[in-house]
């Protein structure tokens, strides 16, 4: 596992300095953290002034895909309705969690949104799990069903023994399960409410299952940006929760993330990894997006601090010993990248470099001067450990980016048992299949 003590100059040299004094007075300088797959320089806040640069979405015209050299692009399926996630079932089925952000009551009440472009789909949300199945695996699924409705905003999925658990953004549920249905006939139950609403995209809730089936993680995003509506609205968020298959003992696992959207262990481990969108506002290259692993108990600094012991200026009701003690992300994956899909590559279609490595669907976000993300990066890992910085794998989703034009928005990514790549594409209304 990564060790605090490789990460430990940024946080002592600050320290030392006195950084933790700052105020919004004072302009801390530019820094270099150490983090495991190299140094991150971190300029000052407002080095660069806060924008907003919104994405137009164009569609994908026929006989256009994305892009992954070396690879075979091609559309898994088509007509969905912003599919967010995807989930493979033990026997090989494909779940797709169609939902979005539903504006329409913001709007009516005159409320300031902030980040969302009049191209992104702000009406109601499918709020449905669609089933896809390609029995005779020729990577064109001939089965496609409803699988669930009715449900309010769903992201996570999982199964457990004879249990489905959907985790929509206000409660977990959990319905009876038999491999190979098409859909879900028997009665959920609520076993755990989440807290729901907040800022921008953070409604999303994402679920894993350890290996041994004993326990269920839950990433709950912040209810803000920086904490700007105080601390008490943050109750049980930013974090990721740990708790038991049945909704009881419930705890915080890991807290100071401010939207933890992917979760996997690394393969051949019981290490948790998560990709975590950082803060808006201090500008084009603050503050980086990261890929890290997740310590119980482990303190990642928001809202106070960020990559470590750096002060968020804004923030004025610091906590100084929690910052102390704040993590060092082990990945930077580059500012406003809206980093959101997660998968480990357990299979062999792919070439050797990129077993046991990291997938990570960039949704691209608003607030830097020119488009950044809209792709899916590939983070090289050994004996699962990051071993290099991440690299463009799938790319071709910006059509024109100084018009700010996109055929689409990769976010959820996963793997087939036969080793190729699903790739969710909300704003494409597609999954993508990367196969070799």
């Amino acid at each position: 596992m990564p060790m605090n003590a490789m990460r430990a100059w940024g946080v002592a040299g600050l320290l030392g300095s006195g950084f933790l004094g700052c105020t919004h007075a004072e302009t801390a300088p530019a820094t270099r953290v150490t983090t495991a797959t190299g140094t991150v320089e971190l300029p000052a806040p407002y080095t660069t002034d806060s924008v907003r640069q919104f994405s137009k979405v164009v569609g994908w015209p026929e006989g256009k895909a994305p892009v992954a050299e070396g690879f075979t692009v091609s559309r898994y399926a088509t007509g969905l309705v912003s599919p967010r996630n995807l989930y493979v079932t033990p026997n090989g089925d494909v779940l797709v969690a169609e939902a979005n952000t539903e504006l329409r009551g913001l709007m009516k009440l005159g409320a300031k949104l902030v980040g969302y472009s009049a191209s992104q789909r702000t009406g109601p949300s499918a709020n449905r799990i669609t089933l896809l199945r390609d029995a005779d695996h020729d990577g064109v699924p001939e089965t496609r069903t409803v699988f669930l409705s009715g449900l309010n905003q769903p992201f996570g999925m999982w199964v457990l023994g004879d249990s489905f658990y959907v985790a929509n953004t206000d409660a977990l549920w959990r319905y009876p399960y038999r491999p190979g249905d098409t859909a879900i006939t028997g009665e959920g139950k609520k076993i755990l409410e989440l807290p729901a609403g907040g800022y921008n995209n953070h409604w999303t809730r994402n679920l894993l299952g350890n290996p041994e089936g004993t326990k269920l993680y839950v990433s709950v995003g912040s209810g803000s940006n920086v904490g700007e509506h105080g601390l008490s609205n943050e109750v049980r968020r930013a974090n990721v929760l740990e708790l038991n298959p049945d909704g009881s003992g419930e705890r915080i696992y890991a807290s100071g993330l401010r939207n933890p959207v992917g979760l996997r262990f690394a393969p051949g481990t019981r290490v948790l990894w998560t990709a975590v969108n950082e803060r808006d506002e201090l500008g084009d290259e603050l503050v980086p997006d990261y890929l890290t692993h997740v310590e119980d108990g482990g303190f990642y600094g928001w809202p106070f601090s960020y990559f470590g012991a750096h002060l968020d200026p804004r923030v004025k009701e610091q906590d100084p010993e929690r910052v102390k003690r704040a993590l060092v992300p082990d990945v930077p994956l580059g500012s406003h990248t809206a980093s959101l899909g997660l998968a480990f590559n357990e299979g062999t279609m792919f070439p050797e470099r990129f077993r046991g490595g990291a997938f990570i669907g960039q949704h691209g976000s608003w607030n830097r001067s020119k488009l950044s993300g809209y792709q899916v990066v590939f983070v090289p890992f050994s004996n699962g450990q990051p071993t290099g910085a991440p690299e463009p794998f799938l790319t071709g989703f910006i059509q024109d980016v100084d018009k700010r034009e996109v055929h689409g928005r990769p976010v959820g990514v996963t793997f087939l048992p036969d080793g190729a790549l699903l790739v969710a594409d909300d704003a494409g209304d597609t999954v993508w299949r990367v196969s070799r």
